[in-house]
């Protein structure tokens, strides 16, 4: 009995950071750069949260349920959804949040430790993995499929620069979050 209810609270809680993940894509500043505009969401904060909190397996999983909601023609990404967000240059961010979802729990189970110090390691691991996927996706869609050539500098700082000083305190944050949730949710279990 306890196996079931284990599952059943598993994929509540997976089901809860899928919705999460959907609504940080609303809370969003725009950031009008040529030729594709950036946008920078909550969902990065909900994404590490997940790896946190779900663990390294359940919290891709919550990630990519997202991701075949708004695949699947849901409006749910920062600028709508349907298969069209593939040939998106940014769709390798969201495709980043299964892996810094994935890299973030392994890196905070492997650390054992639920100390901010070891968290914040396993978010900045998360960003990593997230910023490369992004980074590489953006680049090889503008330039081989949707042929719009632009350079790794312009890459550099379109999705980087731009970008990774709100990611940044986005880690910090989800590290403090989980930091004083991890602990109450081991007690609740």
């Amino acid at each position: 009995m306890r196996v079931k209810t284990r599952s059943m609270e598993e994929t509540v809680l997976c089901g809860m950071f899928t919705a999460l993940i959907a609504a940080g894509a609303f809370i969003k500043i725009s950031i009008p750069v040529q030729p594709f505009p950036m946008h920078f969401t909550m969902q990065f904060f909900f994404v590490l949260l997940s790896g946190f909190l779900l663990g390294k397996r359940m919290g891709a999983l919550s990630v990519l349920c997202y991701l075949a909601i708004g695949l699947s023609g849901v409006p749910v990404f920062a600028a709508g959804g349907g298969m069209a967000y593939l040939i998106r240059p940014t769709f390798g961010f969201l495709l980043g949040f299964v892996f810094a979802a994935f890299v973030t729990g392994l890196v905070s189970e492997r650390m054992r430790g639920g100390s901010f110090a070891a968290l914040l390691t396993a978010a900045f691991c998360g960003l990593l993995v997230m910023y490369a996927s992004g980074m590489i996706y953006f680049y090889v869609i503008s330039n081989v499929v949707i042929r719009m050539p632009v350079t790794w500098g312009i890459v550099f700082v379109n999705c980087f620069l731009l970008t990774v000083g709100g990611d940044l305190l986005l880690c910090v944050l989800a590290a403090l979050a989980a930091a004083r949730i991890a602990p109450v949710l081991r007690q609740i279990r």
